[in-house]
């Protein structure tokens, strides 16, 4: 009876499990893979650890969803970022990288004092989200949003982050070229370069525009505080997380976007653990 009552608790959890992870859109059953890196209070250890954070899925949206560029793109950063700066990085007993997932309704969220979402032209905020998370970024977070192309997109990520922060209270404003955030390591006169999908690269001939005209110009863009600190940053029309994640698929793509890839995130990471 004892075993019977165990396997019972045990598949119910999973079910359990199976739903909550279907509603950020990975889809039924889940994935064990994904749970095992789920954020837990005992993650974090004062080290530096990619906090990667799940969405609700937007069925009117554009593009991937959360899970983009997971993992390669997360263990590649935390490599690079142990090996350009002296910030101690979260690796376990095998040397590999503690990155972790995060969801918005989670206490671990408080914990992570930088979050990246990766397509955003699919997110969805509830309520409990969008009170959730600017809860956390006015008490000291950062979000990074990346990977989303074109108008449509944007205006799908406008419509609900507004959700969190009201326009004419917090107002998205583009980044001048002298801001801190170009200049904390590398010095990036040029601003956010225009970094394809290496798929992207390679099917259009060496394009880097993946929505053509409409996604032509990259936008840096943010949200800020009260007192000018940057809460949520916006690089639209690029995809600087694929440079992380294919950086070792062609030489080529690696020397003409993930060195800058690079250089942007680390100028990001730096200002949100010196602001």
């Amino acid at each position: 009876m004892r075993t019977r009552v165990g396997a019972f608790v045990v598949a119910a959890a999973l079910a359990g499990a199976g739903v909550a992870w279907a509603q950020f859109g990975f889809g039924r059953g889940g994935d064990f893979r994904i749970s095992a890196r789920l954020a837990r209070p005992e993650s974090f250890d004062g080290r530096f650890h990619y906090c990667r954070a799940a969405y609700r899925m937007n069925p009117r949206g554009d593009g991937g969803g959360w899970l983009t560029d997971y993992p390669n793109a997360d263990i590649d950063l935390m490599i690079r970022v142990a090996e350009l700066t002296k910030t101690p990085v979260g690796f376990d007993r095998t040397g590999q990288p503690e990155h972790l997932i995060v969801r918005l309704t989670d206490d671990t969220l408080f914990q992570c004092p930088f979050i990246m979402m990766q397509e955003v032209g699919t997110i969805f905020l509830s309520e409990e989200d969008a009170a959730r998370l600017r809860l956390y970024l006015l008490k000291g977070g950062f979000l990074w949003v990346d990977d989303f192309w074109g108008s449509y997109a944007w205006d799908v990520w406008a419509s609900q982050i507004r959700k969190v922060f009201p326009p004419n209270e917090y107002p998205i404003v583009d980044l001048p070229p002298d801001h801190p955030i170009f200049r904390m390591h590398f010095d990036l006169r040029t601003g956010v370069p225009q970094i394809p999908s290496i798929n992207f690269w390679y099917g259009s001939g060496g394009g880097t525009s993946e929505r053509g005209r409409d996604s032509a110009d990259v936008h840096t863009r943010a949200i800020m505080d009260a007192k000018g600190r940057v809460m949520v940053l916006m690089t639209h029309n690029t995809d600087v997380s694929d440079s992380w994640e294919r950086e070792g698929e062609d030489p080529n793509y690696f020397l003409k976007f993930s060195v800058y890839g690079y250089q942007v995130a680390i100028n990001v990471l730096l200002y949100t653990m010196t602001h």
